[in-house]
């Protein structure tokens, strides 16, 4: 079936040094032939071998509008499985919108969001995964979240889904075999055996689960929420962390009302740092939301740095606080350690199991302590990338847990010795949400909203 040719800016639309658009379908060589003039000879580029680069320039008729590298790749062996076309041009935004409107004249179409990636997955280049894979690339914002992409994109997510899908789907098989034809295939003893193949994959599931925090952790950054009394130094530990004044720091109690936002990169890993109002009973208003939103943000934290002005002696608010930091992941800090210390690591640790760690933010000290225990607590010391699988998608994440759930039926149906098609409804229930997951069983708005978060040139 022939197929329209789309095409798209692929580069960011600011001046750069090179600016590339990409055509994919059909008619791309023709497209191309009529626009481009080789530099060194007549030859035409769609009479030329795939995957390889041509120098010349692109007209409209017979007006030149760039000097251009074009890359030649044939189907099927490119990103969409269709032919393709690269054409590198200058980096202006004008010579870019001239030389797409001009493709798009001879015959191509304007690219959908995602839909360049749209056809790879359509035609079986790569599964659902992967292509999730490639906007996670494009937004990485640190290393490990980069390899974990680039993982899925090779395909690891794919593998251990299929492989758990191909024994479940095999178990199917076999039972409505059996049940057609009960005179040749025997199903005495097959609760057992089914039993020990369903558990297996219950913990194959279930292990890629467990990964979905930590990916998210990899993939988004560390929740993190500073938290304390007003002026115990949460906005000048911000400023050290971030490396520049982000947060109004003075003497005045209850200078920070709202929640202050920052994003730092540390040793490889993110933290997205929220410093909030200082926590304490006040009657101003305004204060009194900040305090509020400091506890819901700290609720919803993944990680919790208390700042304690031990200059101070504790009070009812740092019990309330306390009490916040209970079943959280937390790390205590007493700040000011370069004045005379009045609380103590000793009186700290007779209300709250947490570590704690001495700091001076006016002196820069026991920071980098503090980002040792964090790399301790999130990466068990160890910021290192493995060869482990990590679901960082929240669509994969439910398609695991429904087929989880039609796993476990399989199991209760097991013990309750019902008849084996009770078995096979719910095997197949979960491998139509494996389907799901990679894309061998997905509806096509699913599929349309999924690339709709894409860029145009992807």
């Amino acid at each position: 079936m022939k197929s329209d040719t789309i095409a798209a800016v692929a580069t960011a639309m600011s001046p750069s040094g090179i600016g590339i658009i990409r055509l994919s379908g059909d008619e791309s060589l023709d497209i191309i032939d009529k626009i481009y003039r080789s530099k060194l000879n007549k030859k035409k580029i769609s009479q030329c071998d795939s995957h390889t680069i041509h120098y010349g320039y692109i007209y409209d008729g017979e007006e030149m509008i760039d000097e251009v590298m074009v890359l030649l790749m044939k189907a099927p062996n490119t990103y969409t499985k269709e032919d393709t076309i690269e054409i590198d041009c200058h980096g202006g935004v004008f010579v870019m919108k001239r030389i797409l409107e001009t493709v798009i004249k001879y015959g191509a179409r304007p690219a959908e969001p995602g839909e360049f990636t749209k056809r790879a997955f359509l035609n079986g280049r790569i599964d659902l995964t992967q292509a999730e894979s490639v906007i996670d690339v494009i937004n990485s914002k640190n290393a490990f979240a980069l390899k974990s992409s680039l993982s899925q994109l090779k395909g690891s997510v794919l593998t251990d889904v299929k492989k758990i899908r191909g024994n479940i789907l095999h178990e199917i098989a076999f039972i409505e075999t059996a049940l057609d034809d009960p005179e040749h295939i025997s199903l005495d003893g097959y609760n057992e055996k089914l039993l020990s193949v369903v558990n297996n994959e219950r913990k194959e599931i279930q292990k890629l689960l467990d990964s979905s925090d930590n990916g998210r952790i990899l993939k988004e950054g560390i929740n993190t929420v500073i938290l304390g009394k007003p002026n115990a130094g949460k906005s000048s530990l911000l400023n050290v962390l971030v490396g520049e004044e982000r947060a109004i720091v003075t003497d005045i109690a209850g200078t920070t009302r709202d929640v202050l936002e920052e994003q730092i990169n540390l040793h490889g890993i993110s933290l997205n740092i929220m410093d909030t109002a200082g926590i304490r009973n006040t009657e101003d208003v305004v204060e009194k939301i900040g305090v509020s939103k400091a506890k819901e943000y700290a609720n919803k934290a993944d990680f919790i740095i208390y700042v304690i002005d031990s200059s101070t002696a504790l009070d009812d608010s740092d019990f309330e606080i306390m009490e916040i930091l209970k079943d959280k992941k937390a790390v205590v800090l007493l700040n000011k350690s370069d004045l005379d210390v009045v609380t103590t690591k000793v009186e700290v640790e007779k209300h709250l199991d947490k570590t704690i760690i001495a700091i001076s933010a006016k002196e820069n000290t026991g920071i980098t302590e503090l980002e040792d225990k964090i790399k301790e607590m999130f990466f068990h010391g160890e910021v290192s990338f493995n060869d482990e699988v990590y679901i960082t998608n929240i669509r994969q994440k439910n398609s695991l847990q429904d087929a989880l759930l039609s796993l476990n039926l399989v199991v209760q149906s097991i013990e309750d010795d019902m008849p084996e098609d009770f078995y096979s409804i719910d095997l197949m229930s979960a491998y139509e949400s494996l389907g799901k997951m990679i894309g061998e069983s997905v509806e096509d708005d699913l599929v349309n909203e999924i690339f709709s978060k894409f860029c145009m040139g992807k």
